[in-house]
C-alpha cells in the first residue's frame, strides 16, 4: 500500500486526515489530500480566476495539514477543477491510488444519514477501495475483521489486496460471514479459495439482507473492522437508487473497508 488519498470537504476539521496519516505511517505510504472546486469559463472576467481559486483551495488544505501530526508521513496536495469523482479517477489514473480514506458524511448532512451525497457518490461511481471511518475515530491496529458478503464469487484475488495488506501488517483475525438472501444462487455459496485462506472461520446465515446478517452476528464477532464488497446488488445496493444511505438502512460505529469488484 503506497498511495492513500483523503478527499477534504468544506466542513473537514482534519480528523479523517489524522486517521489517514496514522494509518499510512504503518505502511510507509504517502498521503494525498484532495480538494475540488468548480470554475467555469463564464465565472468571471479575470483570466486567472481559476488559478486564484486553486491557490485558495491549496491554502485551505495547507492549514488543515498544519493541524495534524504528520509522523514523518509525506503529505501531498491535489486539487481538481470539476466533479470530485472525475478528479478521483484522474488522480487514480496518474498515480494509482491504493485506498481512499473518507468519513461517512460531512457535518452539513442531516443526522439520519450514514453516507452523505458526496461519500455515497464516491463509493458508487469509483472502483477505488475505500475505508469509511466514522468521525472522531482514532486509529488503532485492527485486531479482528468481519468480512460479510452474499456471494463468495470473486473474479480475481487482487480484489482482496487492501484486506490482505491489513492482515499481514497487523495480524488481523478475519472471520467470514456468508449471508444467504432470498433468491440466492448455489454458485454464491462457493467461497473463493483466497477468502478461505485468510479466514479464521466461516459462518453461513440466512437473512433478508446482508446487513441484517451482520446485525445478527456483530456482537458475537465484535470486529474492529467490517469488510464488504462493492457490487451493484451487494451490501450498499441502495446506492444505485440514490447517492445516500440512511442510518436506518445501515450503521456501524467501526471503520468499513469497501473492496472493489467491478474493475477486475
Amino acid at each position: 500500500m503506497k498511495h492513500i488519498l483523503v478527499p477534504i470537504g468544506t466542513s473537514n476539521t482534519g480528523e479523517t486526515l489524522q486517521y489517514a496519516v496514522d494509518f499510512a505511517s504503518e505502511f510507509s505510504a504517502q498521503v494525498f489530500v484532495m480538494d475540488v472546486f468548480s470554475v467555469s469559463a463564464k465565472a468571471g472576467t479575470l483570466a486567472n480566476i481559476s488559478e486564484k481559486v486553486e491557490e485558495s483551495s491549496k491554502e485551505r488544505l495547507r492549514e488543515i495539514i498544519g493541524k495534524v501530526d504528520a509522523k514523518q508521513v509525506t503529505i501531498k496536495i491535489a486539487t481538481y477543477n470539476g466533479d470530485i469523482v472525475d478528479g478521483l479517477k484522474e488522480i487514480d489514473k496518474e498515480l494509482g491510488i491504493d485506498l481512499i480514506i473518507i468519513s461517512p458524511r460531512s457535518n452539513a448532512i442531516e443526522e439520519e444519514l450514514y453516507l452523505g451525497h458526496t461519500t455515497g457518490g464516491i463509493i458508487k461511481k469509483t472502483d477505488i477501495p475505500a475505508l469509511i471511518v466514522p468521525k472522531g475515530t482514532v486509529f488503532t491496529p485492527f485486531k479482528t475483521a468481519l468480512t460479510a458478503f452474499k456471494s463468495g464469487v470473486l473474479k480475481k484475488k487482487r480484489i482482496l489486496e487492501p484486506l490482505l495488506s491489513i492482515q499481514k501488517k497487523f495480524g488481523t483475525l478475519v472471520s467470514l460471514l456468508l449471508v444467504k438472501t432470498p433468491g440466492y444462487d448455489s454458485d454464491d455459496l462457493k467461497v473463493h479459495p483466497a477468502l478461505m485462506d485468510i479466514s479464521e472461520q466461516l459462518t453461513i446465515t440466512e437473512n433478508a439482507t446482508t446487513y441484517q446478517g451482520v446485525l445478527e452476528h456483530f456482537q458475537s464477532h465484535q470486529p474492529d473492522l467490517l469488510c464488504v464488497f462493492r457490487r451493484k446488488r451487494g451490501f450498499f445496493k441502495k446506492l444505485w437508487e440514490k447517492n445516500t444511505i440512511l442510518k436506518s438502512e445501515f450503521f456501524v460505529k467501526i471503520p468499513v473497508l469497501m473492496l472493489r469488484v467491478k474493475k477486475y
